[in-house]
Parts: structure tokens; C-alpha cells; sequence
């Protein structure tokens, strides 16, 4: 049966939209947690700032130690505490992180600097 009788009151509760919930609140120990994911992305920050203000091969330099570094916290963190760090398998992570950091080291060693710092 899926309408009441009409001979019978309808309850106004259960007919009514069901209500809006809020997402859960973000507490301290979650941000906390992340805090191999937050090492990386302050380090790109940084890494940006010296391409902004146009010490790009000191900015691709520090990108692919940033890029290292991630590979070795996705080797030495656990899964559970790795969080967002981990994408894929660990393996692959790993592979994946210094594989950039090297093509990044390589590249931002390797090019002439044509006259900029």
C-alpha cells in the first residue's frame, strides 16, 4: 500500500521533506591528521612563490625535493595515516612521487639559466 486511505489522518511528519542535515563539523584531530598532505602542499607553496617572484629554476628545484620528500612520507606513513597522500597503492605512490621529483631535479638542474637568477 503506498498511500493512506483517505479514511485515515495523515501523519505530517513523515510526509514532510526529510530535513536538511549538516555535514559534520571538521575538528582538530581530522586537519591534524593530514599532516603529511599538509607538509607537501606548504612545500609547492613555497615552491610557487619562487617561480612568482621569478627564481623559477630555485622554485622547480625546491618542487622536486617537495616531490621527493612526498615519496619518502608515502613510503615511511602507514596508509591510515597517510591519508590523501596516498592515491593509489603504495607502490605506485612511491614510484610515482620520485619518478617526478627526478624529472623535476633533472630538469631544473640541467637547463641554463640564460642570464636569470
Amino acid at each position: 500500500m503506498t498511500h493512506p486511505a483517505p479514511d485515515r489522518p495523515r501523519n505530517r511528519a513523515t510526509d514532510a521533506r526529510p530535513r536538511r542535515t549538516r555535514p559534520a563539523r571538521l575538528t582538530w584531530a581530522q586537519v591534524r591528521a593530514q599532516w603529511p598532505l599538509a607538509l607537501v602542499l606548504v612545500g609547492v607553496a613555497v615552491a610557487l612563490g619562487f617561480v612568482i617572484l621569478e627564481r623559477w629554476r630555485r622554485g622547480a628545484f625546491l618542487l622536486g625535493v617537495v616531490a621527493l620528500a612526498a615519496a619518502v612520507l608515502r613510503a615511511v606513513v602507514p596508509d591510515e595515516r597517510a591519508r590523501l597522500l596516498g592515491v593509489r597503492g603504495r607502490g605506485f605512490d612511491v614510484a610515482f612521487y620520485a619518478g617526478l621529483g627526478v624529472v623535476i631535479l633533472w630538469l631544473a638542474t640541467s637547463i641554463d639559466s640564460l642570464g636569470t637568477g
